[in-house]
Formats: structure tokens, C-alpha cells, sequence
């Protein structure tokens, strides 16, 4: 049994959050306490058959929690974080704010579980949505091939960017969808004539050449991320990934078109059955029932989904060394929630 805290427990992670403790049967010892900003202090939410009242964070907030669960944001992680681990609680942290510390495990419980044993800051990460739905299905291959490098391209959600994100999607598509002449006849006017607060163009009907913020080399934040953190999951400080992160009109569900190149040779039967074998992974690859129809995981089809999909398993058409693939996964569940939760769960089997 575990005393379990949540901070962000208002967010659209913390709701899915909320929803896996109960789901899942955590063993919680008692309401778990949901902690959010002094505006949504005194609310309440729904837990149960009752309802749980919101507390504003406070240091006192973590006395006696055995796990604090954080979805609110890389600066207040790296404020409260800390304190919550000094009051006793191990931390599974949903932001960036720690992914790249050394003394900080980054997580996936299907690929690196033993690594979150050893946290001497009292602290575990969660990686990134993108990286971590990869992740499940590099393993294996890893494991099976030695992989040495890897492109990888995503197409993210619109979820991806929180609640505001999926918000501004659902209005944009609603308005542009009023005026499908505009949409065929005058694009850059319909692309302009919406607003776009969250994303730097309109999202709705398009297709965005980038996610987060550029920094080095002309790459963002969202590609560094798949760099650094898929580096130090399967603990392969040389790989290297040629990254781009695009944005894309789905409410739920990241997707990666990754081409994955190994020291060994690899072939498609081979690279089935490693994928087979592993947890948390299922195999959309083939023909319907009739023999006509070629299956293949969509971002829709997966949200709402524990696991991650993958599909267009093919051997590249040049290197024998290389293979390529199609990996989905719902990035506010097995991306965000549901990792740290298992996360926790793996906190508690110890």
C-alpha cells in the first residue's frame, strides 16, 4: 500500500493520471491527494463514487506520501520536486526538468525497468511522449540486431501540447470547415484567417514543420529529446539518430516512421519475432481476412490503447543492415500517464 500524491492532478495528464490509479487498482492506502495551483485550490474531483478536494502544493502537502506523481510543467517540477523527495516520497516526474540528470533513471518499465532502483535523488523521469513510444519497440530490436543508428521522423498530435492544444485543433476545424472553397482555392488565406496561439500556424487542415521551440542547430526541443533521451534509455551514449518532429491534425496519438540500421544483419521474419516477444508491443502488420486489405496501426486507432502498435515492418530496400517501421502510441497514456504509473508500480514492487 502506498500513499500516493499527484501534483497536476487538474491537467489532461493528470486526469488520465486519476483514472489509471483507480482502473488499474493501485494499492493506494487511502484517497490519493491531488495537489494543483492556489486557483484550482478548495475545487474538487471526482474519485469513485465521491469526490476528493484539490490542496494547493505546499511542502507540508508531501508529509507521509510514499509517491508523488508530477504532471504540471518542467518549473514547477524542479521547485517541488526536490522537496517532495526530501519529505520522504519517491517522485516519478512527467516533465523535462530531470530526464538528463545523471542521478536521475529515465524510465520506460518495459525497456529499462531495473534502472529505476537506483535514484539517488529520490527522483525517476518520465521521457518524453515521443521518444518513449519508440522506445518499446527499439528495445527488442536492439536487443535482438545491436541498433547503431536510427531516423526517425514523427508525426505528432495535437495533444501533445496539453489541453490547449486539442482545444485550439477542435475550434480551427470547426471554423475552416464552414468554408471548404477557402481551404481548396486559398490556403494561405485560411491558414491566416484563424487564430494560432498555441502552435505557430494553423493546425487544423495542415501539417507543421516542426514541434517545440529550435535551439541547437536548427533543431528543436522536441528533436534534441529523441536524441538525448533514446541515448540514455537503452544506454547507447554513440547512437546515432537523425531526428524531425512534425506536427499533425490528430486529437490523441503520436506516430513514428523510423528507419533503425544495426550491426547485424536484419530481416523482417527475424525482426518479428523479436518484436513479438516483447511487453507492452502489438503487431499490426499484414492483410484483413480476406487477403485484400494491408493493416497498419493509425494515431486514432491507438488512443485510448495501454499498448504501443507498430506496422510496415520491411527491410530496407539497400542495406541489409536496416530496416524500417511504423511505430504508434496514445501519447497521453502509454506517453505520459500510464508509463508513470507503471513506474510506480515498479516503486512499489521493490
Amino acid at each position: 500500500m502506498a500513499k500516493v500524491a499527484l501534483v497536476g492532478a487538474t491537467g489532461a495528464v493528470g486526469r488520465e493520471m486519476r483514472r489509471l490509479l483507480d482502473t488499474r487498482d493501485f494499492p493506494l492506502d487511502g484517497e490519493p491527494v491531488f495537489l494543483a495551483s492556489e486557483r484550482s485550490a478548495g475545487t474538487t474531483l471526482p474519485w469513485k463514487d465521491g469526490e476528493v478536494e484539490v490542496r494547493a502544493i505546499s511542502p507540508e502537502a508531501f508529509d507521509g506520501v510514499d509517491i508523488a506523481l508530477f504532471s504540471a510543467g518542467g518549473a514547477r517540477s524542479r521547485e517541488w520536486g526536490p522537496i517532495a523527495a526530501e519529505r520522504g516520497a519517491v517522485v516519478v516526474d512527467n516533465s523535462s526538468a530531470f530526464r538528463m540528470d545523471e542521478q536521475v533513471p529515465l524510465v520506460v518499465s518495459e525497456v529499462n525497468p531495473d534502472a529505476a532502483r537506483q535514484r539517488p535523488k529520490g527522483i525517476i523521469a518520465n521521457p518524453n511522449c515521443t521518444t518513449m513510444v519508440l522506445m518499446v519497440a527499439a528495445k527488442p530490436l536492439h536487443e535482438a540486431f545491436a541498433l547503431t543508428d536510427m531516423v526517425a521522423t514523427s508525426y505528432q498530435a495535437a495533444g501533445g501540447a496539453g489541453q490547449s492544444g486539442i482545444a485550439e485543433l477542435l475550434a480551427q476545424t470547426t471554423e475552416l470547415a464552414e468554408n471548404p472553397e477557402l481551404l481548396r482555392t486559398d490556403g494561405a488565406a485560411a491558414e491566416a484567417g484563424v487564430a494560432a496561439e498555441t502552435f505557430s500556424k494553423a493546425i487544423a487542415f495542415n501539417v507543421l514543420a516542426h514541434c517545440g521551440s529550435f535551439t541547437d542547430a536548427r533543431y528543436t526541443d522536441e528533436e534534441w529529446k529523441l536524441v538525448n533521451e533514446s541515448r540514455k534509455i537503452l544506454d547507447l551514449p554513440a547512437l546515432r539518430v537523425s531526428p524531425t518532429c512534425v506536427r499533425v491534425p490528430v486529437v490523441v496519438g503520436h506516430a513514428i516512421n523510423a528507419r533503425m540500421s544495426f550491426a547485424d544483419p536484419v530481416s523482417r521474419e527475424a525482426a518479428l519475432d523479436a518484436l513479438q516477444q516483447a511487453p507492452g508491443l502489438v503487431i499490426e502488420d499484414g492483410v484483413d481476412a480476406e487477403g485484400e486489405t494491408l493493416a497498419y496501426p493509425t494515431p486514432l486507432g491507438s488512443a485510448g490503447r495501454d499498448e504501443v502498435l507498430v506496422g510496415r515492418i520491411r527491410e530496407d530496400l539497400f542495406d541489409p543492415h536496416s530496416l524500417n517501421l511504423w511505430v504508434v502510441g496514445d501519447n497521453l497514456l502509454k506517453g505520459a500517464a500510464l508509463n508513470a504509473v507503471q513506474i510506480a508500480e515498479l516503486v512499489l514492487d521493490e
